[in-house]
Parts: structure tokens; sequence; C-alpha cells
């Protein structure tokens, strides 16, 4: 062990085990307390009588159900006669409880009545019975907590010395008030018990270690061992957890050397507790170095450890090592539960993996584990996501189907979606339902609705929204506010924007970078480019912090202005500032430089992007294909296609024509068939000047020869007709349109 690892650990030693606070002067004597003799009521000679016939006719008739036995004494029977009779059949532990439930059907019966059989219950180590008895008292009407706890206290010591003398009676007793909240009169119960020369079990004493708060856990962690508690890994793995509860995952892991130091030995709890603990703290080196000590130790990761690392990983994206993870669990012979599948289904999604996410949903159903409403939510979000409501909408189907009521998160989910695709009509249908299904929609529900219309332009029924929301009592929040401030832009209604950010302002909401971003970008789109560079002074001046968003949209009002200078000079702005740029920043130059013919330049920028491990998007491809198409470098724009398929990318129907029309514009049919028929594969359209392409194609043929050299498929034979009698149906200056 390293020197400074070694004196950190003895400072820890130290902490943990000086200035502990005492426990109160009551619980640590320097007399043992006597356990009270037992006296109770004598009965006069009339109930004498009467307590030896109900005795006599209880063992002589235990054959019979003791309603009909006891009958004739049902009259007489009076609360004070139990006990007496318990006395007398105590020897039979069977006819104790028959005879006690019979009594009570019929009355109350007293508190030192229960004690009794408490007692009769420990002593015959039958603990389930006695739990279930004590936990009676507390769920009927009492009185005050702490008056009933007293009482019960009291008559349970009372009787102890004559009906039972077993101290497991008081671990009962004190799980019972640990398990139904009770704590401070536990704490009371196991101090009392100090007083009468006896300590509570570990078992107990860890159950109330789990239960009480996490700094107040620690500190009894500290104080129980000074007066006999002899804790067990049990207790170090509860007071490992609450350490890491209370972020102070370096104390829990030097805790774990401490355990060992003391001669216990960590289990797969105690190591998988610190590993979550660094987990949720991001910490994945730590994890890794805590998993090998653990495997050197010959103990295996169980799934408690592989979710936590999993959800670390996927919190991450990093992904493909979560995936590797799983994997790994599965090859250690650890079957994954719901949490984990739910786990990598959301990383994925989130990671904008729909394919992989719905691998893992699908694999999840064939082994029979059923997938919950959070599950379904996620799964459910990243179609959203990717605009593939026809697939969301089927999943949204399928849980209720199961039986899965949606909650508000799974409805704003599908309404958010919904109103990203421009479905603005679907997404209130969903809505409909929720109000229907009697779930809420909360703020989050109608900012996305108001977010839909706005997007859709329609201003006026988002303002109706918001007034709905103001009349239910829901306050709209800075998203709510933002979303019509996004819609006036849109709409070309900057100085109306700008006012309402002044409205929201002065109600007390101020606006963010968010707010700032969108005034830009509908500056940068109106040209207005030196009110765009106003505003963001102003988000500075008030100290927000521009996002890399805020960037890329300067950088795109550059370059939609033709400003390619401007563009560049942010850009080395960015860099120098240590703003990472990512791809959409480079894109918007890449396609300025596309535009203007510099495909070299544009090359330049993505070999750039590339060195400094921006990755490319679909954008990146996209510009840089259809750059190279114009320029007639058909070689580099079919390395950049297979590039882009390679990783994933989906190709669009604009960048199929590109590439298209640059092989024929260099007279490589064979090629240029190639990608129709991969476009075709794909089910993507073609428009009509890409069948014109071909058919001029055939006519040429057909002009050099009598047969028809290498002829298009039926499907773009029929498509070509078609298109042929619209032309014709059309006149020709439409058809120049279309065209052009």
């Amino acid at each position: 062990m390293k020197k400074g690892t070694t004196f950190a650990l003895r400072s820890f030693i130290q902490l943990f085990s000086f200035n502990a606070r005492k426990l109160s002067s009551s619980s640590i004597t320097d007399t043992t307390r006597p356990f009270p003799d037992y006296s109770p009521k004598k009965p006069s000679v009339r109930d004498t009588e009467l307590v030896h016939q109900i005795a006599n006719a209880i063992k002589l008739r235990r054959a019979e159900p003791l309603r009909r036995s006891l009958k004739p004494y049902e009259c007489k029977f009076k609360t004070d006669h139990l006990i007496w009779v318990l006395m007398k059949i105590r020897s039979d532990y069977n006819l104790v409880l028959d005879f006690f439930e019979w009594a009570r059907s019929r009355r109350d019966s007293t508190l030192e009545a229960l004690c009794i059989v408490t007692h009769l219950a420990v002593a015959s180590k039958d603990l389930n019975v006695a739990y279930s008895l004590v936990s009676s008292f507390w769920e009927r009407p009492k009185l005050s907590v702490n008056d009933s706890f007293v009482q019960f206290f009291d008559l349970l010591v009372y009787t102890y010395k004559d009906w039972g003398s077993d101290p497991n009676v008081f671990d009962v007793f004190f799980r019972v008030l640990v398990e139904f909240g009770m704590l401070r009169e536990a704490r009371k119960v196991f101090e009392k018990m100090l007083s009468y020369g006896l300590v509570l079990s570990v078992d107990s004493c860890n159950l109330y270690l789990s239960k009480e708060k996490t700094g107040t856990a620690v500190i009894v962690f500290k104080e129980f061992p000074e007066v006999g508690v002899c804790w067990n890994v049990a207790s170090y793995n509860i007071v490992i957890h609450c350490v890491c509860q209370l972020g102070r995952v370096s104390e829990a892991h030097h805790l774990l050397v401490l355990m060992e130091l003391k001669g216990y030995i960590p289990d797969v709890v105690s190591y998988s507790t610190v590993i979550n603990g660094y987990c949720r703290f991001g910490e994945l080196e730590k994890v890794w170095k805590l998993i090998e000590v653990m495997r050197e130790k010959g103990l295996k990761p169980n799934s408690y450890t592989y979710g936590s690392v999993i959800l670390l990983l996927c919190r991450s994206c990093k992904l493909a090592e979560a995936e590797e993870a799983f994997r790994e669990m599965i090859g250690d012979g650890i079957v994954p539960d719901n949490v984990v599948y739910t786990t990598l289904i959301d990383g994925f999604c989130k990671g904008g993996n729909i394919k992989a996410a719905s691998k893992f949903f699908y694999e999840m159903l064939s082994l029979d584990i059923a997938p919950d409403i959070v599950t379904y939510t996620a799964i459910i979000s990243g179609f959203c996501r990717v605009g593939d409501m026809v697939e969301a909408g089927k999943l949204f189907h399928e849980m209720i189907c199961r039986g899965l009521e949606p909650d508000s998160v799974t409805f704003t989910e599908v309404i958010n979606g919904y109103c990203k695709a421009g479905e603005i009509k679907e997404a209130f249908s969903v809505h409909n339902r929720m109000i229907q299904a009697g779930c809420s929609p909360n703020v989050v529900t109608y900012t996305a609705l108001i977010d839909g219309l706005c997007k859709e332009g329609d201003l006026d029924s988002a303002n109706d929204l918001l007034h709905e929301m103001w009349k239910i009592g829901l306050q709209p929040n800075l998203f709510t506010y933002n979303s019509i401030v996004n819609g006036l832009c849109k709409s070309g209604n900057i100085e109306e924007a700008i006012k309402l950010v002044g409205e929201f302002e002065a109600a007390g909401i101020n606006p963010d970078a968010v707010t700032y971003t969108t005034l830009m970008d509908a500056y940068c789109k109106s040209g207005e480019m030196s009110k765009a560079q106003e505003v963001l002074k102003e988000m500075l001046g008030r100290g927000l912090e521009p996002t890399v968003v805020t960037f890329n949209v300067l950088m795109n009002g550059f370059c939609l202005n033709g400003m390619l200078e401007d563009g560049e000079k942010l850009l080395n702005w960015m860099l120098a500032k240590g703003i990472a740029p990512n791809a959409t920043t480079y894109n918007s130059l890449v396609k300025l430089y596309c535009v203007r013919g510099d495909v070299k330049a544009a090359a330049a920028v993505y070999k750039d992007m590339c060195a400094r491990e921006v990755g490319p998007d679909g954008k990146t491809y996209e510009n840089l294909i259809r750059g190279h198409c114009k320029a007639r470098n058909m070689k580099e724009a079919w390395f950049l296609y297979r590039g882009m398929v390679e990783k994933g990318f989906r190709v669009s129907a604009g960048t199929y024509s590109d590439l298209i029309k640059g092989f024929f514009k260099r007279k490589k049919f064979v090629e240029a068939r190639e990608v129709f028929e991969q476009m075709k594969r794909e089910g993507i359209a073609a428009d009509k000047e890409i069948f014109d392409f071909f058919s001029d194609t055939k006519l040429k043929g057909r002009r050099k020869t009598d047969t028809v050299v290498d002829p298009v498929d039926d499907i773009i034979e029929r498509e070509y007709v078609e298109s042929r009698h619209c032309k014709e149906a059309v006149g020709d200056d439409v058809l120049l349109r279309e065209l052009s």
C-alpha cells in the first residue's frame, strides 16, 4: 500500500472511531437492574371456580371447537378471567393460542394478556406469531404513540420474569417498532434493555441501522459497539451504503478497506455498494479498478454490480462498452432483469441508435422478461426522437393492450413526438385520451403542444392553450415561453418576440441562453447580422454562458449571408477559447464552400474536423457528396457515400439524386444504375428528373441497336410511363417548372 494511501486510511480510522457522541447516561450503568416479580390480581372464590371450569373444559374437550365447548361460559366470561385461565393452561402452547383468539373475538383483551401470550410464543420459538401479536397492537386505534409505547414496554418487562425470560421477546418488540417507523421509541428500547443487562441482537440492530437517516446511521454505527453490539459484514454494508448516499464515496471505500483490517471479509454486496457509489459520480476508472480487486479476491460481480456499471456507461454515452458489459454479464451466468434491459434501451434511444434499442427490446420479450411502463416509455421516446411516429404509436397501443396504463411521462413523450413530427391532430388526440384516462396534463405536456402549434405557425391556438394553462392553475415556465418566442420568430414577428421576453422577465422569469439563441437565429435568417451580434453581447452582459448551439446559430448566419471570412474567424475564435465545435459548426462552412464550388476548401474543413475528433454527421456527408458531384469528382463522392453507409447514416433522396446525376454527367451509367437500385431497395422514391435520365439513356441505346441494352426494371418502366402520362396531362410551362 502506498504511503499516501496509508496516511489517508489512518486519518479515516481516527475520524471514524473518535469523538463519537456518547449514549445517554441511563444506557450505561454500573449496576444491572433486575426484572420485577410478577404479581397478578388475585381471583375471588367464585372467579376461581369459573376459571377452573373453563380450564377443564378446554383440556378435556380439546377435540371440539372452543366456541362449542366454552358456549356455557360465554355470558360469565370477563376480561380478568383471561389471564387466570392462561395461568392454568400455559404449558400447552397451541391451546394458549386457540383460547387467546377465542377470547379476543368476544371482547378486547388486555395489554397485559397480549404481553403474556407474546412471551409464551417467543419461549416456544414461534417468533412469527410473536411478531404478529405485537404488530396487531400497533395496527389498531390507540392512545398517543408515546403513551401506548410506554405501557406496552412496561408490561412486557413486568411479565418477563414469570412468563418467558427469553430476551428475544425484546428483539421482536424492537423490530416491530422499527418496521412501523417508530425509530425514536426503538432507540429507547435499546437503551432501556442495556439497563437490564441485555444487548439486542446484531440482526435487530442492523434493521434499525438500515431504517435510520443516513447521517444518524453513521453515528449509531460508531456508538453501539461501545455498549456491546458486535457488528457483522451486513452492518458494514449498510453503513457503507449510507456513507455513499451522503456523497462521501471515498470514505465508503476507506471503510471497505477498514472492515477487512478489522477481520471482516467484504462480500460482493460490500464491493458492489462502493462501485455503485463511484458510478453515481461518474468515476469510471475507479470502478474498473475496484472490479479488478473484487475479482482478485475471488468475488464475481452480481446483477447489481453490472447494473450500476451499465447505467454509468449509458449515461456517459459509451454504448459499445455498455453492450460489452451486458454480454459479459450473460457470460458470467447472470440473467439480466427488466432494469438492466430498460437501462440499455433508454441509453441507446438517447444515443440515437433506435435500431440497437429495438434489438434489446425484442430480445427482452423473447426471454419472457416483461417490459414495464418505464421500458415502454423509453422505447417509445426513442422512436419519437427519430420521428418514427408509426412505430411509436404501435408500441403505445401494444403497451395499453398489455394492461399497462400510461402515466403522464408516457403520454407527454407521445404528444411531444407527434408535435415534433408536425402531426398536431394526432397530438391532441393523445392529449384528449390522457384526460379521459384521468391523467392530468402537466406543464411539460402543455409546453409540448404549444411548441408544436408554434412550429406550425398557429400562434392563436398556442395562445389559447397558454390561457387554458393559467385557467387550470398551471404556471407556464421558461420552456413554455421559449416555445412561443420561437414561434413568433419563425413567423417573422421578431419585435413581438422581444416584447414577450420583456413581459415574462417582468413576471420574474429570466430569459436563458435558449431565449437569446432563438432571437439570434431569427436575426441571422433575416440577414440582420449586426442585430444578432448585439443580442449575443446582451446575453454575455447578463452573465449567461453561450452554448455551442449559440455559436452554431451565428456561424449559420454568417454562412447564409455569404460572410465566409466572419465564419472562419468565428471558428478560429471558438478553438482559441477552448469552445469545442461540433459537426453542425463545421457543416455550415462545408456547405458554403461547396455552394461556391470550392470543394478543395470543403475537404480541408472535413479533414480538420476529423483531426479534432469531431465525428461527421449525415449532413456533413450530404454537403460534401453534393459538392463533389457538382464538381464531377465522382470518385471522391462515391468514397464519401460508402463511408456514410458504413457509419449507419440514412441516405436521403436528394443525396441519391446527386450521385445519379453526377454519374450520368460522367457517362458512368452502370454506377448510376447501381445507386438507383440501392435507392429502390431503401424504399426511397425518385423524382421525375431521375426517371428521365434513365429513359433518355434507353432511347439512345435503342437508336444505336435493335435491342435494349441493360433494360430498366419493370417498376421503373411503369413509373416512367406514368410520369410521361402526367407530363402530357399538364401544360409545357408547368412541365418546365417541374424539371427546373
